[in-house]
């Protein structure tokens, strides 16, 4: 089935929007070895874009290996993750599954189970622990197996961040990057969905990945491609959209990606023939409705003081918070309770800094929080 716009998953093809130079600096980085890092906000398809490159290698010599690791709470939950998904890509069909974990592996008693859906992928459980394997066995295992099949093996990690949060983190940090730093038939790509943790990762001079790799910032994309984008996909339904209204869903959203998707897919359902004021709004107020349960998910557990700091931004006040003025006005408390505040709402994904600027990291949040708490 071809829609026209395609958000809250990995998007590919006609679906997938400009990133021309990001596509080509990353596809280098794959087919010479080099270790890469994606950095950017949440919905801005960092995800897509791996896979899009991931599609694009022709050479039979490298294989890329994806691995979502959002669900992993501990080193050794990374680890069976690891090792699970490396064996099944060298496996390549399950008929292989024995013989290959004999090949790469000792101590293990596969487990595979089947989806009743059909022509669905395979499941793999390898029972990976402190008593069957140390770290280094694990994390050398993408070197091995390059080296024994002659190849070059790409092993790209989706929410990394997960790693900085495990229990005893950056001792985690320094054994991975001890066994990866020296593999000549590996590589790595590392991206996530938490910029500031991503950061705190990668950026810091005292943590262990710092200048790792090929670090690449994912800007915006430009209004200009996303317009022509949107056109495109209305006409291919024989609706039409101005540019106008093409570029007031990109401003509306601030260019997060899947947000436009999801924006564009609403006002187009709510088009008969052409997009009208009208429709541009009953397909923003769906948008709103359609995240409403999450965004009042992430505000319950928000102190007085928390709604308070979210009230200025939405004002349009990003700075100077020890201001009597300002604190008086939104009610923030001490100097060094605004610290605090800044702090837990960054770890909440809430807001972010940047250029000196504090801002609500979620432009769709930022609109709701406007119609539900400041009107």
């Amino acid at each position: 089935m071809n829609r026209p716009f395609i958000y809250g998953t990995a998007v590919g093809g006609e679906n997938f929007t400009d990133r021309v130079q990001e596509t080509r600096r990353l596809k280098m980085d794959f087919e010479n070895g080099m270790n890469a890092i994606l950095i950017s906000p949440r919905r801005m398809g960092k995800t897509s874009l791996v896979q899009k490159v991931r599609n694009e290698i022709t050479d039979e010599k490298i294989k890329v290996v994806y691995m979502d690791i959002y669900d992993c709470r501990s080193e050794y939950d990374f680890l069976e993750r690891f090792a699970s998904v490396l064996i099944k890509q060298a496996a390549g069909k399950v008929e292989m599954l024995a013989s290959t974990v004999m090949e790469f592996l000792t101590r293990v008693v596969p487990k595979v189970s089947f989806s009743p859906e059909p022509n669905s992928e395979f499941s793999l459980s390898l029972g990976i622990t402190p008593e069957t394997h140390t770290p280094d066995e694990i994390l050398n295992l993408p070197e091995r197996i390059a080296e024994k099949r002659g190849i070059h093996v790409i092993v790209c990690i989706d929410e990394f961040q997960q790693v900085g949060e495990f229990p005893d983190s950056l001792n985690v940090q320094k054994r991975m990057r001890g066994a990866w730093q020296h593999h000549k038939n590996a590589s790595y790509c590392m991206f996530g969905s938490k910029k500031h943790l991503m950061m705190k990762i990668f950026q810091s001079k005292r943590m262990p990945f710092y200048k790792f790799g090929d670090t690449i910032f994912l800007d915006k994309i430009p209004d200009a491609d996303w317009v022509a984008f949107i056109q495109s996909r209305f006409a291919s339904k024989e609706k039409s959209i101005s540019e106008d209204f093409a570029t007031r869903i990109c401003r509306t959203v601030d260019g997060h990606s899947s947000y436009v998707q999801e924006l564009a897919w609403n006002v187009f359902v709510e088009t008969e023939h052409e997009v009208t004021e009208d429709s541009f709004q009953r397909g923003l107020d769906e948008l709103l409705h359609q995240n409403s349960a999450l965004f009042q998910s992430r505000i319950e557990t928000l102190t007085s003081f928390q709604m308070n700091f979210l009230r200025a931004l939405c004002d349009g006040i990003h700075s100077d918070f020890g201001g009597k003025r300002i604190m008086d006005s939104y009610r923030l408390g001490s100097k060094s309770n605004i610290t605090r505040l800044k702090s837990s709402l960054e770890d909440k994904e809430l807001i972010e800094t940047s250029k000196g600027a504090t801002i609500i990291s979620d432009p769709v949040f930022l609109l709701w929080f406007q119609r539900e708490y400041m009107s």
